[in-house]
C-alpha cells in the first residue's frame, strides 16, 4: 500500500464515529525506518480564507483497521498547530 492509498481514505474515530479528515503525510523515525504517526492537514474554512482547523496527528499503533474505503483509528487525535482563523 502507498501514502497515495492511504490518502484517498476517509480516517474514522472509532468511539464517535466521527470522520477526521485524510491522511495528507506520514512521520518515520529517522533512525529505525519505522511509522511513527499519520498527519491530517486541518480542514479550511470559506476556501481557505478564513484559516484552518489545527492538523492532527494520529500515533501509527492507533491505526485498528485499514479497510477498502476508511482507516479506523482508536485514539484521541493530537492537535499539532493551529494555523489561523475560524470562520465563524
Amino acid at each position: 500500500m502507498t501514502l497515495h492509498d492511504l490518502s484517498q481514505k476517509d480516517v474514522i474515530q472509532i468511539k464517535t464515529g466521527e470522520n477526521l479528515g485524510r491522511i495528507d503525510d506520514v512521520a518515520f523515525d529517522e533512525h529505525s525506518g519505522a511509522l511513527q504517526s499519520v498527519i491530517l492537514r486541518g480542514r479550511g474554512h470559506c476556501f481557505g480564507l478564513m484559516g484552518y482547523d489545527e492538523d492532527l496527528i494520529i500515533p501509527w499503533e492507533a491505526l485498528k483497521n485499514i479497510g477498502a474505503d476508511v482507516i479506523m483509528v482508536d485514539a484521541e487525535p493530537l492537535p499539532v498547530q493551529r494555523r489561523g482563523r475560524r470562520c465563524q
